[in-house]
């Protein structure tokens, strides 16, 4: 048999004491390491993902409420032209201007096929000297 190693002594043994041991323990570390350096890769490039999707989603979100303001200004505006036009002024002016004239007294008919009034036939008044 062999006999035990004589322990060392002076710069010898403090070299090997610095100088780590190899063993099982540095080749069941590699694949820990891998995986945990994998695991923050793929983290990083998960928040990459998602934060660039995020800001796409604001992106379109500000153009969105762009597009709404544009058309809400717009449909007010045409709102604004449609109660200028339906003014009582408005429309006797634009009906002249056809050619129609006011209608003289009603007349209703009864449910019985009755007329009830005295109908006038509508007259146009002279042109005016303009």
């Amino acid at each position: 048999m062999s006999k035990p190693a004589a322990p060392l002594k002076g710069r010898a043994a403090r070299l090997a004491r610095l100088m780590p041991s190899t063993g099982p323990s540095t080749a069941a570390r590699t694949p820990f390491v891998l995986l945990v350096v994998l695991l923050l890769g793929g983290g990083l490039i998960t928040l990459l993902l998602l934060n660039s999707a995020l800001n796409e989603g604001s992106f379109r979100l500000s153009e969105l409420k762009r597009d709404t303001t544009e058309l809400t200004d717009e449909q007010q505006a045409l709102q604004r032209d449609v109660d200028s036009r339906s003014q009582p002024d408005a429309l006797e002016k634009r009906a002249r201007e056809l050619g129609m004239v006011p209608g003289g007294s009603p007349a209703f008919l009864n449910p019985d096929g009755t007329v009830r009034g005295k109908p006038s036939e509508a007259t146009a008044p002279p042109p005016s000297p303009s």
